[in-house]
């Protein structure tokens, strides 16, 4: 009989569930649910699993926050939740929490291909390091390696480094943020929410008043030139991604390629292409030859969070990718 795992990939803005096949990997039963629209993640699982109507006793939820303890908290929704009340209250034998972008890395070796796009560099180097990070609802980061046949993430919060300028504009944007918000980092310009932010912060460094717009408004104008401030707003957004990648690029040597993930980028993929992004990506300086060689791939898959959570929870579960 076919065994399944329920797999997760809960965000600010959606929850996605669906069912792993244990054996193939194979995700199925694919369903999205509006996060804001539950009082609390339990609720939007039985939900999923009432119309299942299977005998589901592992899972892996993969979430958008820091996970450290048995208690959780979301950091863009109020959401909060004991991981070990949650398993007795589902009846399930396993479960783990994991970190989106934790889940996002364990996808990276079932990617073929067709599931990505490459922006420069040469071939990745066999088992070196991987850097992952995208934009989104936040700016997600995480690192992938290979010891002894088995995957292992290395999770933490390196979206919440400081912002960098590194030109008289991007100095007064920070300072500018840094009068709105204190503490800048570089998620504060590198999410949805960031792009508007750094919309905002261009109108204001040139004693204008900004209109009030929403990410997908600033991309639009953008990319039809209606609006010059958000046409250079998202022009940034691709230079300081090069930078950011090239940051992480240099942490840890990934050699094995670094991975771009994310909601945001793929809606304005032909002007990422034509963008500075890899240009920003290789600017380090004397370091430049360093990264010259490193590929930096766009992820294209549709649903990575769930295919790695589903690879997760199968190599805990001692099979061997």
């Amino acid at each position: 009989m076919t065994r399944y795992a329920l797999v997760g990939d809960v965000g600010g803005t959606n929850t996605r569930l669906a069912l792993c096949e244990i054996n193939s990997g194979i995700i199925s039963q694919v369903k999205t649910f509006l996060t804001a629209e539950y009082a609390n993640l339990e609720l939007v699982i039985k939900e999923y699993l009432n119309k299942q109507q299977l005998n589901i006793i592992n899972s892996c939820i993969a979430i958008a926050c820091p996970i450290k303890h048995d208690w959780i908290e979301m950091t863009n929704r109020k959401w909060a939740f004991s991981i070990q009340q949650m398993k007795e209250n589902l009846g399930l034998s396993h479960l783990e929490i994991i970190n989106d972008f934790t889940a996002i890395s364990m996808a990276i070796p079932m990617l073929t291909k067709n599931d990505i796009i490459q922006f420069g560099g040469k071939l990745p180097i066999k088992n070196k390091p991987i850097a992952i990070y995208g934009a989104g609802t936040g700016l997600g980061v995480s690192y992938l390696v290979q010891i002894d046949k088995r995957w292992v993430s290395f999770a933490g919060e390196g979206g919440h480094v400081d912002f960098a300028p590194n030109s008289q504009e991007e100095s007064d944007i920070l300072n500018i943020l840094r009068n709105e918000m204190g503490h800048v980092s570089a998620e504060r310009v590198l999410s949805g929410a960031g792009l508007v932010n750094l919309y905002r912060a261009i109108v204001k460094s040139n004693h204008r008043e900004p209109i009030f717009l929403r990410p997908k408004d600033v991309t639009e104008r953008a990319l039809e030139s209606s609006c010059i401030d958000c046409r250079r707003a998202l022009t940034l957004f691709c230079i300081i991604m090069g930078r950011f990648g090239g940051n992480l690029a240099l942490n840890l040597g990934t050699f094995g390629g670094v991975y771009i993930a994310g909601g945001i980028v793929p809606r304005f993929l032909e002007f990422f292409k034509a963008s500075g992004f890899r240009a920003a990506f290789e600017d380090k300086g004397r370091f430049r030859n360093y990264l010259i060689d490193i590929p930096v791939y766009m992820i294209m898959h549709d649903r990575p969070g769930l295919l790695g959570a589903g690879v997760y929870i199968r190599q805990m579960m001692g099979y061997m990718l």
